[in-house]
């Protein structure tokens, strides 16, 4: 009996022998295995977190509210990626494998200790159970490792993407105001009641229509912003924003096309009741249209309104009785005009040309100026650098004096009534309404125009008034007017105008006005100034319904790679201290750590 005992100590003793020698190839082979294996789950587990492009999941991406106050500072756009959504990835990623491999290593060490620690089998197996098992929570300590690489991958491409975004924003913000201060971009509203001045317009998306109020280089995105129905936007005049409906932030009415990409010059009409400005800006209108074709340019109404109510002026122009303005505030006539420089075709869009402008025509009733109260109600006067003064000069009361009574009949057979709103009067009213801004009111450039010159030649005393209007205009009692805007405005140009009228003259007035560059050569236009669009159509992506944003698939999947890459290079070095551990020369792993 005590042969038999003695041989079962030799045999537990031996296998006990043999599983202390073996201990240390088990314990490193369940350490490497239990690592490898739990990195292959973490990242197979993450692969389906973040490699869809599906918008639900379990980090779902939730689409910005629609309308005003979104969660991405009031715009329905999704906000960029490195600032919500990839903590929300990271968090959604953590909790959905730590806990499940957590609980697999538990479930296997349970099922290995049963199986190995059942009955008086576990005298014997109780050394490689025992590596067995340190060899599982052991590898708790490299995996530790691991996800520290892995949060410090994360953290490390998020502070890269982050400062590549920064840097991104502000070059592109830059570019925009240094665009936008060496061509002088002005922008305001030209509808009644309004006529706010802006540095940002809001933008109606192509896609679902919905307004965009801060469509710059932002917390939604430096090169694009991405509406909550997909399209992409883009976020500066340089990369294409003004290819957009856009819309006043004041009044929210439709704005002109090429707004932001062409500089606004409100040219206001100054003048009395009946003083011919509707008739002249007609005729300057024309002429420009003809003198920007002969340059090889194209004009445009922006509005279709536009282009009906010209082709109404001008056929009652040509039976030589224009309707009175209406009493109501006035919308500006706007022109879209591109020029190209002298000698060169039209370029693409955002080329250095011969001028760009979109031009403002204020036509009001002459009875807007009779008063302090409706001259302050055009908010227009204080926006541009140009104005046009219209002086009727059968209005000036020593004019009017010295008309025999022959030129007073001749004058009413031609339909015409006599004013007596003195247009010194009605510009005196407009220079103190303009002293209020902050330049005093100075005008850069500044034109009086006489009209009316075909019948005021027939008369003695305006017979020499088109040779030198501003000796005319001194000698007929408007010398302060005439030292006054010397004063004021920082060019000043006169001109006389009457029918028929002189095209070219009209338009080289027209473009020093508006600072265009004509070339000098006009040609006759070959058809009527028509409604059109000077832009090229936004043709930007969209994604699909129920994907999230290409911004966002790229940013998951440099994350997920760059993690996956740090992770492999770690394990390998975990496999080779491994190695070096079994084969004896674990000293010299100890620096690899």
């Amino acid at each position: 009996m005590w042969i038999a005992g003695l041989l079962l100590l030799v045999v537990w003793a031996a296998a006990v022998w043999i599983g202390f020698v073996a201990f240390p190839f088990v314990f490193a082979a369940l350490l490497l295995a239990t690592t490898v294996a739990a990195a292959c789950f973490h990242f197979y587990r993450a692969g389906r977190i973040l490699l869809p492009g599906r918008a639900a999941g379990p980090s779902p991406v939730e689409p910005p509210r629609a309308g005003r106050g979104g969660d991405s500072g009031g715009d329905p756009a999704y906000r960029q990626y490195l600032l919500v959504q990839v903590w929300r990835d990271w968090r959604a990623v953590a909790g959905d494998t730590v806990p499940a491999i957590a609980g697999t290593a538990s479930g296997v060490l349970s099922r290995a200790t049963t199986a190995m620690m059942r009955g008086s089998q576990g005298l014997f197996l109780f050394p490689l159970w025992l590596a067995f098992c340190g060899g599982i929570v052991a590898a708790a300590v490299p995996l530790a490792a691991v996800a520290a690489l892995v949060s410090a991958a994360h953290a490390l491409t998020v502070a890269a993407g982050l400062l590549g975004w920064l840097v991104c924003a502000g070059a592109l913000r830059g570019v925009e105001r240094v665009f936008m201060m060496t061509r002088r971009i002005l922008q305001a509203c030209p509808h009644p009641g309004c006529y706010a001045r802006f540095t940002l317009p809001e933008y109606a998306c192509p896609g679902c229509g919905e307004r965009h109020r801060r469509l710059t280089p932002d917390l939604n995105g430096a090169v694009w912003h991405v509406c909550r129905c997909g399209v992409r936007l883009p976020t500066t005049v340089p990369l294409g924003r003004f290819r957009l409906q856009a819309h006043c932030p004041s009044c929210h009415r439709a704005l002109p096309a090429r707004i932001g990409r062409a500089r606004v010059e409100p040219l206001p009409f100054v003048g009395g009741p009946d003083a011919g400005k509707t008739t002249f800006m007609a005729l300057a209108v024309d002429a420009l249209h003809g003198a920007v074709t002969g340059a090889g340019g194209r004009a445009v109404f922006t509005d279709r309104s536009d282009e009906v109510a010209f082709g109404r002026l001008r056929r009652e122009l040509r039976r030589g009785r224009v309707s009175k303005t209406g009493t109501e505030l006035p919308r500006a006539v706007t022109l879209d005009i591109a020029v190209p420089a002298p000698g060169q075709p039209l370029k693409r869009p955002l080329a250095r040309q011969g001028g760009n402008r979109i031009l403002y025509l204020f036509d009001p009733s002459g009875e807007h100026y009779t008063g302090a109260g409706t001259v302050e109600a055009m908010g227009y006067l204080g926006h541009g650098e140009a104005m046009i003064v219209i002086i009727d000069p059968f209005a000036l009361p020593s004019v009017q004096d010295h008309l025999l009574p022959s030129e007073r009949e001749d004058l009413a057979a031609a339909g015409m009534a006599l004013s007596r709103e003195d247009p010194a009067d009605t510009f005196s009213r407009v220079l103190n309404e303009l002293a209020s801004r902050p330049d005093g009111g100075g005008q850069r450039r500044l034109a009086i125009v006489i009209t009316k010159a075909d019948l005021l030649r027939d008369t003695a005393v305006g017979r020499d008034a088109e040779d030198d209007p501003a000796g005319w205009l001194t000698r007929v009692g408007m010398g302060n007017l005439v030292r006054e805007v010397g004063r004021r405005a920082g060019e000043v140009r006169y001109f006389a105008s009457g029918l028929p009228a002189d095209p070219d003259r009209l338009a080289r007035l027209l473009g020093w006005l508006a600072g265009l560059r004509l070339n000098g050569h006009r040609r006759r236009a070959e058809s009527e100034l028509t409604a059109g669009d000077l832009r090229a159509p936004w043709s930007a992506g969209q994604d699909r319904a129920g994907l999230i944003p290409a911004g966002y698939r790229v940013a998951r999947w440099a994350i997920f790679t760059s993690t996956v890459l740090l992770s492999a290079g770690a394990i390998a070095v975990l496999a080779v201290v491994a190695v070096r551990m079994l084969t004896g020369d674990g000293t010299a792993a100890l620096p690899l750590l």
